[in-house]
């Protein structure tokens, strides 16, 4: 960091302790925290809907956290709930004249999947405007307001329901796909059908805005695999028609849009089928084929897309750590003409999503910042000023935070790397510190300057312990375009762990951490990382916390829920055409290496990277008599939900660190 903005820091930090200090954050805090979600502006622009995550208390059963129904309506001071929690209500949308609001629950019958609900504006009990046998997942009303499409999964056959209650239950891996198919209600008529009866598995559609048309996304056959690496964009008129491919596209997808005179789609896809993400911006045509415009840039990462007019598109993005809203012009020129971009929206906050509502050119924005987790904003089109609606933490208010900034270095090969790094609440100018790596998954996950303390990944608590905090963000991370998220194939555990490695030497140089004092924790891949910090880097670090880690990459192949998106996009390579390369970038190979104690913790149902990876190293780590501690949580997935669950995981987070690294 250059002197000028270190001065700045400990500035700050002397400010901070001058003025009358707040309390520091807690494990109870952190699972306490609400957020916004879902924000969806009404049809006259004059309301908002949103959806805010309010977590579980203890005298509650074990569970998720609970969902609210919240509108801002134009004459509300402050924002009014319109659901209990206790009913889990979300996906909040509108009816055509604004006058009530849609939202899918269980609250009836949770065994038989949501139903959509609606309720007044003005208030009054909810009333259910469509239920389906198998439940609805996701819908979209027409624009014209006389359809409601809607996703459900197939239903079991009695045939099948039959046996299973006669014993026969057995699973035969990949047969009988039920697959997730798109209904259309018509509210006129009230009748229910299919689209179209071909068995595709629908992810996501949406409308056109003459309301004749869907478009979709789907896949062959069901499955996480699928879904990350082979959808396919498809069209079809309502209310009955074949569905009609409608270009190729080589690997991710993300959002789309049609232009409003229904001409183009503009979608966010891969330029190439190992790209890790969906992060260039495609304009085709969906009157003649073959008419295609792509957009991207080295910098920075596209993650959403939607037109102002027909001229026009507005783009979200991430740009190293921070985030832009831009817009996209220049999309009738010729083919080989480049799309312009121009930026139109920069700001300290990061932004998490954005929906712009045409009428009013209003944006509803749903942002973070180093001082609070999401909270709804709304901003007009081609401004910066920006107009908070929600205040979802109060008790923030009395909590002291310490600082972060954005800091660079570079690499062993000279690549620029970035990170976020955050300071000790007790921090002095000159004095050095334990450090604690928190590393993000993916590897195409990206941390953004913003908020970044959660129960998984809890900053602001290991800082308030004495840590200080760094969040590298190595190559194959998102937010620097194509060619940074790709720079890890064939190398993964590599180059990209020497990015890590070259972060703690920078603060070491810097004079800000202690070299002999480091820890190292992630989950999923930032998990897989830390295995390796625990064995082939052993020397590097005082205690490691692998989180749902990858540890053994022959055997992940044959257990993970994504071989193929981890084979094509993330190593470029299958392991059996380069077993030695495999299993030596494998945690599990160096084991004669570890040294370092080692706290291993997992989900007993994460499917993404099975508990076994969990006890095969926490398995060799006890043979070869290293301190280790694994810890498997019954009924979580790949991450932690229940509020009892991640209470026990901060606390013995932070008592491993505070006995192995202080």
């Amino acid at each position: 960091m250059s002197h000028l903005k270190h001065l700045i820091i400990v500035l700050f930090l002397f400010l901070c302790w001058a003025l009358p200090a707040g309390r520091p954050i807690t494990p109870e805090d952190i699972v306490n925290l609400q957020y916004v979600t879902g924000a969806v502006i009404s049809p006259d622009g004059n309301h908002v809907a949103f959806v805010l995550i309010v977590p579980r208390k203890e005298d509650e059963e074990p569970g998720p956290s609970h969902s609210e129904i919240w509108v801002k309506r134009k004459d509300d001071t402050r924002p009014k709930r319109f659901t209990s929690k206790s009913l889990d209500s979300y996906s909040p949308g509108w009816s055509t004249d604004g006058k009530k609001i849609t939202f899918l629950s269980k609250r009836d019958s949770k065994k038989n999947g949501a139903k959509i609900y609606t309720i007044a504006l003005d208030g009054g009990e909810a009333d259910i405007l469509l239920e389906h046998t198998t439940g609805i997942s996701s819908y979209k009303l027409s624009p014209d307001g006389k359809w409601i499409a809607f996703l459900s999964t197939d239903s079991i056959s009695g045939e099948r329901t039959n046996e299973m209650k006669e014993g026969y239950d057995m699973i035969v891996m990949d047969e009988l796909h039920r697959y997730n198919r798109i209904w259309l209600h018509s509210m006129e008529s009230k009748e229910t059908r299919l689209i179209f009866s071909n068995d595709l598995n629908v992810n996501s559609f949406i409308w056109s805005d003459d309301s004749r048309s869907i478009v979709f996304k789907a896949t062959e056959k069901p499955g996480a695999d699928a879904a990350l690496m082979d959808q396919v964009l498809y069209s079809a008129k309502i209310p009955k028609n074949k569905p009609r491919k409608l270009i190729d596209t080589p690997g991710k997808l993300g959002s789309m849009d049609t232009s409003p005179d229904g001409d183009l789609l503009a979608f966010l896809g891969a330029v190439s089928r190992n790209d890790p993400l969906p992060q260039s911006i495609f304009i085709t045509s969906l009157v003649l084929r073959n008419k295609t415009k792509v957009h991207s840039r080295d910098d920075e990462s596209f993650y959403y897309v939607q037109w102002i007019n027909k001229e026009t598109l507005l783009a979200h993005s991430i740009r190293g750590t921070k985030t832009v809203i831009s817009l996209i012009s220049n999309i009738h020129s010729k083919n080989d003409d480049p799309l312009i971009q121009e930026d139109i929206f920069l700001s300290d906050l990061i932004i998490s999503s954005v929906r712009l509502h045409p009428g009013s050119a209003i944006l509803a924005i749903i942002g973070h910042s180093p001082q609070h987790p999401n909270e709804l904003y709304l901003n007009a089109l081609y401004d910066n000023e920006l107009q908070r609606v929600t205040y979802s933490n109060p008790m923030l208010d009395e909590i002291m935070l310490s600082p972060q900034e954005t800091i660079q270095w570079r690499s062993s090969d000279g690549l620029t790397v970035q990170g976020i790094l955050t300071y000790p609440m007790n921090y002095r100018d000159g004095a050095k510190y334990p450090l604690i790596l928190q590393i993000h998954g993916g590897p195409e996950g990206v941390t953004l300057d913003g908020w970044n303390t959660t129960s998984l990944n809890p900053v602001q608590l290991l800082s308030a312990e004495g840590f200080m905090v760094l969040q590298p963000n190595y190559r194959g991370s998102g937010g620097r375009g194509v060619q940074f998220s790709k720079s890890d194939h064939n190398d993964l555990g590599g180059m990209e762990y020497q990015d890590v490695l070259a972060g703690i030497d920078y603060l070491v140089a810097k004079d800000l951490v202690k070299k002999d004092h480091v820890g190292t924790g992630g989950w999923s891949y930032g998990g897989y990382f830390s295995a390796l910090g625990a064995t082939t880097y052993s020397h590097r670090f005082k205690a490691s916390m692998v989180g749902a880690g990858l540890t053994n990459m022959i055997s992940f192949m044959g257990t993970t829920d994504i071989p193929y998106e981890m084979s094509i996009v993330h190593w470029n390579s299958w392991w059996f055409d380069d077993m030695e390369l495999h299993w030596d970038r494998s945690p599990l190979s160096h084991i004669n290496m570890a040294q370092t104690p080692t706290l291993v913790i997992h989900g007993m149902k994460d499917e993404r990277v099975h508990p076994e990876q969990g006890v095969e190293l926490w398995q060799a780590l006890r043979i070869k008599g290293v301190d280790t501690e694994l810890v498997l949580y019954p009924r979580e997935p790949h991450g932690l939900n229940e509020r009892a669950h991640r209470l026990d995981y901060m606390n013995r987070l932070v008592d491993w660190y505070n006995k192995y690294v202080k």
